[in-house]
């Protein structure tokens, strides 16, 4: 949905459609692509000799090619990137279950090995005992 900003997720691996966040620069990138494509239905990006999904190994070169090009760390994965967008997430305060959501987990349990702790967000944290006034010696 363009004025929502989320992308409708179907046909995933746990068989769970979702919606999840789309940025307003992805959705401006997506939106060049499917003009330039002729407005396609079904599939946004078709495997271009038979119509269907991309394959795999398709999808590997993809992921290579994007992650040379952005600069990113060369073991970079979809699922690091998955991983990386849910840990954003938590450091910006969303909950938990909007994140489970976002990431189509039906079990809380499979969202929870996205959501570490990161020294990042423990820099903020100011020790209870600092915020009581007159704590200390005299």
């Amino acid at each position: 949905s363009r004025t929502k900003m989320q992308i409708h997720v179907r046909d995933t691996k746990n068989r769970m459609d979702r919606y999840t966040v789309l940025s307003k620069r992805c959705l401006d990138i997506l939106t060049q692509y499917w003009f330039e494509k002729g407005r396609p239905r079904g599939i946004l990006f078709p495997n271009k000799f038979t119509g269907n999904y991309l394959t795999v190994s398709t999808l590997e070169q993809v992921m290579r090619r994007a992650v040379s090009e952005a600069e990113l760390p060369a073991g970079a994965t979809p699922h690091s990137l998955r991983h990386s967008f849910a840990t954003h997430l938590m450091e910006q305060g969303v909950e938990r279950q909007n994140i489970q959501a976002l990431l189509g987990h039906r079990d809380p349990k499979s969202t929870e090995v996205y959501l570490h702790v990161s020294n990042k967000s423990l820099m903020g944290i100011q020790s209870p005992f600092d915020r009581k006034e007159g704590a200390g010696h005299e």
